[in-house]
């Protein structure tokens, strides 16, 4: 069985539009400051930085300070939960339109 704790820290840090705007603004960038985060995105720099706080405590962002300076960079495998769940009941679901297209064949051949 898929790690509950894991999942719903994965899915509750994604759930915020703009927690997700910033996750995939630091993606695209490869790695980015606060800063920059904040600079034409509307949020507060204090927001961007909870923001980031709770994307770290999901796995999905690993800090990396240089002097002042905190860079910010995605990681990948903090989707693991995410996907493996997915990828569970995607098969759940194939399994199920396999059976229906049979299902149809059958009253309408």
């Amino acid at each position: 069985m898929i790690a509950t704790v894991a999942i719903d820290a994965v899915m509750q840090a994604l759930a915020v539009p703009t927690r997700r705007a910033v996750f995939e603004r630091i993606i695209q960038s490869g790695e980015i400051t606060v800063v920059e985060l904040t600079r034409g995105s509307g949020v507060t720099q204090g927001a961007v930085s909870q923001h980031l706080k709770s994307l770290k405590q999901a796995g999905l962002v690993a800090e990396r300070p240089e002097g002042r300076k905190v860079y910010y960079r995605a990681r990948p495998e903090g989707l693991e939960p995410l996907a493996d769940w997915m990828s569970h009941y995607g098969a759940f679901w194939r399994d199920r339109f396999g059976d229906l297209r049979a299902l149809l064949k059958e009253i309408d051949p």
